[in-house]
Order: C-alpha cells, then structure tokens, then sequence
C-alpha cells in the first residue's frame, strides 16, 4: 500500500532508490500488486518517475486500475505545474549582454514608433491646408500662454543664474592670465549658440513635455480619446498639433529671452566679481560677437521644440489604464526628451563647425 500510512517507511526507500539505481536504459513502474493508493504515496512514486526522468532515462507505467490511474494523473499534472523543471542560470556576462541587446531593441522600437508619429503629424498637418481639417486657433493660444508666457520667469531666473555662474568662473579662471574681459567673449557666444537653448529646452522638457503627457494620458485613462475618434475626429489633429504648434513657436521665444537675462546676469557679476564695468561689457560684445552666433541658437530651438513635443504625447497615448502606467510613461517622456535633445545640439554643433559658421 503506497498511502499516508506507509509514506513514513517508504520515504527513505524511495530516496536510496534515486540514489542508488544507476543508469539503466528504461525505468518500468509495476503498479499490479499496489492495493491502495493514495495522494501523499503517488507522490512518492511520482519522485521516482521524475528522478530518472531528469536523468534522461525512460520511464514506463503499468498496472494501474482505474482510480489509482486518475489520483496519479492529477498527482503528474499538478506536479508538473508546480514545479517546473528551472532554466539554466545563465553566466553574469552573458544576462549583462542580453540586457543591453533588449534595451537596444527597444531603442529602435522607440524611434519607430517616434518616426510614425511623426508622419501622423504630418499628415493631419497636411489636411489643415487641403481644408479636410480645421486649424484650433484658440487651442493654440491656450498652449502658448502656457508653454510660453507663464515659462517666462522661471526659464529668466534660470538662465540668469547660469550667466552668472559662467561669468564667475571664467573671470576666476581668466584672472591668472590678465584676460578678465575675455569672459564677455565665454559668456555672450557660449550663450547664444549652446547654453541659452539648450537650457531652455531641458526646462521645457520637464515642465511642458511632462505637462502634455500626463494631460494626454490621463485623456486615455478615461477613454476621451475612444471618444474623439467615435465622433470621428482625429485624436492627432484636436490634441497634438496645437501643443506642437505652441511649443515650435513658444520655444524660440524663450531661447531669446533666456539669453538677454543669461547675458545680463553675466553682465551684472561681471561687473561686481570682476570689476569689468557694464559699458565695457556691452561695448566688447557688440565688437566680438557676431549676429551669427545669435541666429546659430534660435535656429536650433524649433527643431528642439519639435522634438519635446513629439516624444512627450506619444508618451501620453502609450498611457494604460493605471496611475502606474501615467507615471511610468511621463518619466520616460521627460528622460527620453532630454536625452534627444541633448543628442540633437551636439549632431548641430558638428554640423556648424564643418560648415565653418
């Protein structure tokens, strides 16, 4: 009898007989003279099947009445579920490798999805001017007043800080040489043409390219946007253009106010760490700096704005149905954002300086 009575006796001659039984070819499990059979003793018996199992040998079964057949079958089957056989552990290596393969994978996958979107846009953009669609002058009013105009202290303050910093350490740094007034050269041209937008464009990243993510996504989580295209209205035409519009004129707009207050901030340690009065400052940068420089940054910021724009609400529609996807999707939104935009300055700067501009 293999039942719960028995278990305690047969448990250690069922553990000598994994250890001890070899290699041979074929297992053959004789079930004849099993009188009863219960759960607990089909489980030792099933240890059996499965110890020589793993080993590679075949294992046959006979003997079996009809009801100890059905208690073992559901015994194998729930075993089986229960404990599967583990993969074998891969080398550290190896998992390192695979996770930079699938990270990279899902890299291609963004931009193609960001490429696609991108021809959405176009498209809906397209049927404003066929007049199949219908140009939201107010919507993009209501998003430039909030990408643009409320953004304007802080993105002033900010800058202003920067100029500030650059301008004391590069009057620290010059001051060795006797080239102080050397700093209105580091702080005018490395503002027009790199800092000036690309500050800006981080800020906006994370203040507005945060803000239309978690608006779209939201929107998704309650099904607005099902709702849009049940009325049949294009999701990409009421929702995304006007955000995209406002921010590729919104954003130019605030390079060009960030880089008077960088510059003026610049201007004002300048003068009072540096001893380089305002009249000097503004008088060498109007001889050295060119309006090249000025046109080199603002031309970035469109393209820039294009950017954040187009990565934050695809970000929002990728949105599920939880407040854990919302918040997963907006800091995706915002890393990926700034991580683009970064990338997009430094492919501009290569591209200035081959053109010698």
């Amino acid at each position: 009898m293999w039942t719960a009575e028995t278990a305690g006796d047969m448990e250690p001659k069922v553990a000598g007989l994994i250890a001890e039984g070899g290699s041979p070819q074929s297992v053959l499990l004789d079930f004849s003279r099993v009188q009863r059979l219960d759960t607990l003793g089909g489980t030792l018996v099933r240890g059996i099947e499965m110890a020589f199992g793993a080993r590679g040998i075949p294992v046959e079964r006979t003997g079996l009445s009809k009801a100890a057949a059905t208690i073992y079958g559901e015994i194998s089957e729930g075993l089986s579920e229960a404990a599967p056989v583990p993969a074998k552990q891969k080398p550290a290596v190896i998992q390192a490798l695979d996770k930079v393969g699938e990270q990279m994978v899902e890299a291609g996958r963004d931009v193609v999805a960001l490429v696609s979107f991108f021809g959405e846009v176009v498209a809906a953009a397209g049927s404003l001017f066929t007049g199949v669609g219908r140009f939201r002058l107010a919507a993009v009013v209501t998003q430039l007043d909030r990408v643009a105009f409320r953004a304007v202290p802080i993105m002033a303050l900010i800058t202003f800080l920067i100029g500030g910093i650059i301008a004391q350490q590069g009057i620290f740094f010059f001051r060795d040489f006797g080239a102080d007034t050397y700093v209105v050269d580091l702080v005018s041209i490395l503002t027009l043409r790199e800092i000036g937008v690309l500050i800006v464009s981080i800020m906006v990243a994370g203040r507005t390219g945060s803000a239309f993510t978690a608006e779209i996504g939201s929107m998704k989580m309650r099904e607005e946007i099902d709702a849009l295209k049940v009325m049949g209205l294009n999701p990409v035409e009421v929702l995304v253009l006007p955000r995209l519009i406002a921010l590729v004129l919104g954003l130019p707009l605030l390079t060009f106010i960030g880089n008077i207050s960088a510059i003026m901030g610049g201007a004002m340690v300048a003068q009072f760490y540096g001893q380089i009065p305002l009249d000097i400052f503004f008088t060498r940068m109007q001889e050295e700096v060119s309006q090249r420089h000025i046109w080199v940054g603002l031309f970035k910021a469109p393209f820039m704005a294009l950017i954040i724009g187009l990565v934050a609400c695809i970000e929002g529609m990728r949105v599920k149905g939880s407040a854990e996807s919302l918040g997963q999707q907006t800091t995706a939104s915002v890393v990926k954002a700034i991580f683009l935009v970064i990338v997009l300055d430094g492919l501009f700067a290569i591209l200035f300086a081959s053109l010698g501009y």
